[in-house]
């Protein structure tokens, strides 16, 4: 309910400028998602950008001692989640041969970190998804790409740690991670580029960061 909130909270700032709507649905169920895409009013039914960015982490376990539930969830929302938005979506760019979907990934799905293993797991499948859907698509003029964020600092660790708050803060000391800002503002550059150009995998880090692993911090 909490994010339904938030959403009509950012809904009541932006009506003023610009038109929208909000759907609230759980991504993981098939059958929801495809009744909000079909829910949508006409002058919002026409998709021409789709970006999956739902994706969450869930504990930091050796595979050995990891949680059932964690791993449901991760599979289910990473991958299983943004293959039910694609399907829903993709018919009418395929209809129209146009249209543009960036699946949002994460270094994660670039190399394997200890403790990581089936988060990784489900980010290495976005990365594979994307590529699959790119030459899938590809007689269709769609342009398909995916943008993968190194440390970012979101909710993501609060999550992933179960509402620990501390834990998660202690993620993202000592160096500066990348904004939520900088993530929504390389997306707007990859959408607004000449349709001929197509960005098909883009890795982003902060500047302290320089792998999964590796990240300078100060004391």
């Amino acid at each position: 309910m909490w994010k339904k909130e938030r959403l009509d909270e950012l809904k009541n700032k932006l009506t003023a400028s610009t038109k929208l709507t909000t759907l609230n649905f759980d991504v993981r169920d098939r059958n929801a998602v495809s009744n909000a895409v079909d829910s949508l009013p006409d002058e919002f039914s026409k998709i021409d950008v789709l970006i999956n960015n739902a994706g969450n982490a869930h504990g930091l376990d050796p595979i050995d001692q990891g949680s059932l539930d964690d791993w449901d969830a991760m599979l289910d929302i990473n991958v299983k989640g943004l293959l039910y938005v694609s399907k829903a979506v993709l018919p009418q760019m395929v209809e129209r041969k146009s249209g543009h979907v960036i699946n949002i990934g994460s270094i994660a799905g670039k190399e394997v970190y200890p403790k990581g293993n089936v988060y990784c797991a489900s980010k290495h499948a976005v990365d594979a998804i994307n590529q699959g859907m790119r030459i899938d698509l590809n007689e269709y003029g769609i342009r398909v790409g995916a943008v993968n964020p190194g440390a970012v600092e979101t909710e993501f660790s609060n999550v992933r740690f179960k509402g620990d708050t501390e834990k998660a803060k202690n993620v993202y000391k000592g160096f500066q991670p990348l904004k939520p800002e900088d993530v929504a503002d390389i997306i707007h550059f990859v959408i607004t580029r000449p349709y001929h150009v197509n960005i098909a995998d883009l890795v982003v880090m902060p500047t302290a960061q320089a792998s999964g692993t590796i990240v300078k911090k100060s004391l």
